[in-house]
């Protein structure tokens, strides 16, 4: 996941839609550059099968490399909106999880790195 690069006068949101896979703001948010992005993944059934896909419910923490500032990822939503899907047998499927980034009015320039949680469970 990529929200490009972001310039702030007062707080504001980046929001990645992962059924277009593009870029929004609000606020005091404007993208200046880079190539914004969903996170994507790559998945395999292993028979006829259903499976879920959950994303996380809880913000994810953003810390800035270098430093101690933070900011978070939220909202975090799915392709299609759609978290149970039927495959075919040995079919392989690809998906997209967007978020909202939450800036803050001060937020310190640099590079936020966090992790988040994806799990396809195959029931």
């Amino acid at each position: 996941m990529d929200f490009g690069y972001l310039a702030t006068t007062t707080a504001g949101t980046a929001v990645l839609d992962p059924d277009s896979d593009t870029l929004s703001v609000t606020g005091g948010a404007t993208p200046v550059g880079g190539t914004p992005h969903c996170a994507e993944f790559v998945g395999a059934a292993q028979s006829n099968a259903v499976v879920n896909i959950k994303v996380p419910k809880q913000p994810s923490t953003l810390t800035r490399v270098g430093g101690t500032e933070t900011m978070s990822a939220s909202n975090f939503t799915l392709q299609g909106g759609l978290s149970r899907r039927a495959l075919a047998k040995m079919d392989s499927f690809t998906f997209r999880v967007g978020a909202t980034l939450n800036i803050a009015a001060a937020q310190v320039e640099g590079t936020y790195v966090g992790t988040f949680d994806v799990t396809v469970q195959y029931p």
